[in-house]
This record gives structure tokens, C-alpha cells and sequence, in this order.
């Protein structure tokens, strides 16, 4: 039986990576995408899905325009990082006969719940303000989802945005506190673990040796995304952050997690956007009906990339 998933991100490179990811393993179903604010804008970042997906072959998935800012403070969109169009400049098609669904992308999220109850899981791999949205909206989503997967979120590693915050987070605190306090299944895949899947230099080889059109999509993103990663780490690699998590949903053994009780701090002049993790192995009984979110905090990266890049490059030659 296929695993039904609603993909919710910003549809930025390596959104699109985790997305040709999940399209070219087959015990997934894509049954919805929504965008969100953050890499891109929440329209680009729709447009970028969709182009994305006509490099699939997948047909009729439907794709939604989502929150173009956060709850409760100024968009910050993430160009430096991602480029203007979020893709790093790759030039795509127009992906042919595909266009928006004239729901948001948070009734989206909450239409498949409802016509699949139980079945769905989900996959955020930007800021979380859909999903708070679709708490809002229906109070059963909890009860109607499977799983929730989150890229997003630190325990010991630093923030990639603040010395303590990590992006998908910073970008809309309020909205990842409440779904981290939500009673559904979820998994946070920290940059702890994320920031351990970086690409070496056989696997850049392998990449830019691809001939096919999702191979030369990746090249071409990748481009601008490893000259920041240069820049900013000194290093000619990146990692990645939501492939992994999208690796997470599909193959859970080949994380490390900690069960925890997850808190995200609002008002820190230095700290909004933290995620407050209690490592503390003497903290004593925690207080009654706060959820626990499973972190991952370590990944196999072997496992990892090579399932990545042989689902969206095939295998290797």
C-alpha cells in the first residue's frame, strides 16, 4: 500500500529535491502540495512546484497557493540562499496543463485529512504556517493525520539564521509552537542531523555527469546553492537539509531520535525562533498532556544521499 503524503514547503532547491525525491519512490503517493512563504514567495514558490512536478510525469497532483507571510510577524524571504526565484536561477518550463487549485493551501491540507482520514502523512519542509492555519481550521486535523514530518528546528546544533534559530522556524515562531504543542505524531529532523548529510565530492561528480532532465535541473540549482555554502562554510558541498527529512518519512531507520517535549521560545530578544529541547536526564515528571516529538538528531548519511540521488538521478553507472 502506498504511503499518502500532503508535501507543504517553499519550493526552494532543495524543496525540490526532496520533491523529485518523493515523486520517483514508489511506495509514495503525492496526494496534495501547498506552498508557504520563506525560500520564495508563497506564489513563485506554487509556480516552482508545479514546474517541478512537470519534470515528474506524475499527473493531476494538485498544488496551492498557502500563506504568504507568517502569523505574527514580517515575511523574511530567503534569496540570498535559494535566488530571486528560489530555484537559483534554473531555468524550467512551464509545466503544461498544471495551475493552482482555487483553495489555500491550509483547506487543501485539511479536504485530503478529511477524505483520507488516518492515511495521510505530512511533509513541511518550510515554514509551518499552513499547518497552524489547518489547526485552526478543523480541530480534528490531530485525529486525521497519520504523521507530520518537519524539517526544521536545533537541540545542540547552532541556528542557521540566529545563533539559536533555524530557518523554517525563525520564519513563523508562533506557527511552529503550535504545531509542535499539537497532539499528532510528529518528527522534527533538527539541522543536528540534517547538518550531517553534506555532499562529498563523488557525489557532485555523480551529478554533474547526469544527462537526464531532472539530473540537469539539479545541476543547475545546485550551482547558485554551493556558492553560498562556499561563501558563508568554506567548503564546496551542502547538505541536505530537506531531502533528508524527506528520506525520514519514507525509510525511518536511518535516523538517530530522542523522544521530547519540544517548546519554541517567542519573546527572546536573542533567542526568538529557538527550539527549547530539555536534555536533562534529572528534570523529573513533565507536565501532564504536553506532547513528545520524536527529534531526530543524527542521520546515516551514506543511506541517506545514495537514496536521494539514486531515486532522482538513477542508479550509478
Amino acid at each position: 500500500m502506498s504511503q499518502r503524503v500532503i508535501l507543504d514547503g517553499d519550493y526552494g532547491i532543495d524543496d525540490a529535491l526532496a520533491l523529485l525525491y518523493l515523486a520517483g519512490t514508489s511506495t509514495v503517493e503525492i496526494l496534495a502540495v501547498g506552498s508557504v512563504h520563506g525560500n520564495a514567495g508563497a506564489d513563485q514558490a506554487a509556480d516552482n512546484a508545479l514546474r517541478v512536478l512537470g519534470l515528474t510525469g506524475i499527473p493531476d497532483v494538485p498544488v496551492a497557493v498557502g500563506a504568504r507571510q507568517p502569523l505574527a510577524q514580517p515575511v523574511r524571504l530567503s534569496s540570498l540562499v535559494h535566488g530571486e526565484d528560489g530555484l537559483g536561477g534554473a531555468v524550467l518550463p512551464p509545466a503544461r496543463g498544471r495551475r493552482v487549485v482555487s483553495v489555500s493551501a491550509a483547506e487543501q491540507m485539511v479536504q485530503m485529512a478529511r477524505a483520507y482520514p488516518g492515511e495521510c502523512s505530512i511533509l513541511a519542509t518550510g515554514p509551518f504556517t499552513n499547518l497552524a492555519l489547518a489547526l485552526l481550521m478543523e480541530p480534528e486535523l490531530p485525529h486525521l493525520i497519520e504523521r507530520v514530518v518537519l524539517m526544521g528546528g536545533a537541540v545542540a546544533e547552532p541556528g542557521n539564521v540566529t545563533p539559536s534559530a533555524e530557518a523554517n522556524i525563525f520564519c513563523d515562531p508562533e506557527a511552529a509552537a503550535a504545531v509542535l504543542s499539537a497532539p499528532w505524531p510528529v518528527t522534527m529532523v533538527a539541522l543536528d542531523a540534517t547538518m550531517g548529510t553534506w555532499l562529498e565530492v563523488s557525489d557532485l561528480d555523480r551529478i554533474e555527469s547526469t544527462t537526464t532532465p531532472a539530473g540537469k535541473f539539479v545541476q543547475a540549482s545546485l550551482s547558485h546553492y554551493l556558492d553560498f555554502h562556499r561563501k558563508n562554510y568554506g567548503r564546496h558541498s551542502c547538505p541536505l537539509h530537506d531531502p533528508s527529512a524527506a528520506v525520514v518519512l519514507t525509510h525511518p531507520s536511518t535516523a538517530t531520535c530522542v523522544n521530547t517535549p519540544v517548546k519554541v521560545e517567542l519573546r527572546g530578544e536573542h533567542t526568538r525562533g529557538m527550539t527549547v529541547v530539555d536534555r536533562r536526564g534529572n528534570a523529573g515528571p513533565r507536565q501532564p498532556g504536553t506532547p513528545e516529538v520524536q527529534v531526530v538528531v543524527a542521520l546515516n548519511r551514506e543511506q541517506v544521499v545514495n537514496k536521494v540521488l539514486d531515486t532522482v538521478l538513477g542508479p550509478p553507472t
